[in-house]
């Protein structure tokens, strides 16, 4: 299921521990992604330690222009935030803030794109309240939330670096997120 034109799906999020949970989720997503032929990027954590995004900076670091202009390539994003203290992940909303560098662009923000979401939290409480707050964001930022979005307990669910999880129905929900992902991305692109 792909089309003439390369389409691109970009993974953002985990925290700055490489290999982290959220990592591991948001990476198995974009297998999900890849599994419909789509070009997949991923920009994780640690290359998410960016400035504190100043709307009014002539210049941009260079991990920064690194991420705006992966997002301003791709046709699809999948976001994955740690939730801490039943919110997002500093990291992660600092990075999201950039897209605002797109506003003048033909696709301002994340206009037209489908953004797939998910939050990995110690307990439920805080995963649910992290997924909200991402769908919240994606909303304002013109993109379209897949339906499906995850909320992970990592209490109870244990990634590995394999690609796998200790919960075969979290594996399967991510997957389908990068599938909704591609699917909508392929389908515009078409």
């Amino acid at each position: 299921m792909t089309s003439a034109k390369t389409v691109n799906v970009l993974g953002i999020g985990g925290s700055l521990r490489p290999g982290s949970q959220s990592e591991c989720a948001l990476r198995i997503a974009l297998a999900g992604a890849a599994e419909l032929g789509v070009r997949t990027e991923l920009i994780t954590g640690p290359e998410l330690v960016l400035p504190f995004y100043d709307p009014a900076a002539l210049e941009r670091d260079e991990r920064a222009v690194r991420l705006i202009e992966g997002i301003r390539r791709a046709d699809g994003v999948i976001v994955v935030s740690p939730g801490y203290h039943g919110a997002l992940s500093g990291l992660v909303k600092n990075a999201l803030d950039y897209v605002e560098d797109l506003r003048d662009d033909a696709r301002p923000y994340l206009d037209g794109r489908a953004v797939g979401l998910a939050a990995v939290a110690y307990g439920w409480q805080a995963a649910v309240t992290t997924l909200d707050q991402l769908r919240t964001i994606t909303h304002a930022l013109r993109g379209w939330a897949t339906p499906l979005g995850g909320s992970i307990n990592s209490a109870e669910t244990k990634f590995d670096d394999g690609g796998g999880a200790s919960d075969e129905k979290s594996v399967r929900t991510l997957r389908l997120i990068g599938r909704q992902v591609a699917e909508f991305a392929v389908t515009r692109a078409g």
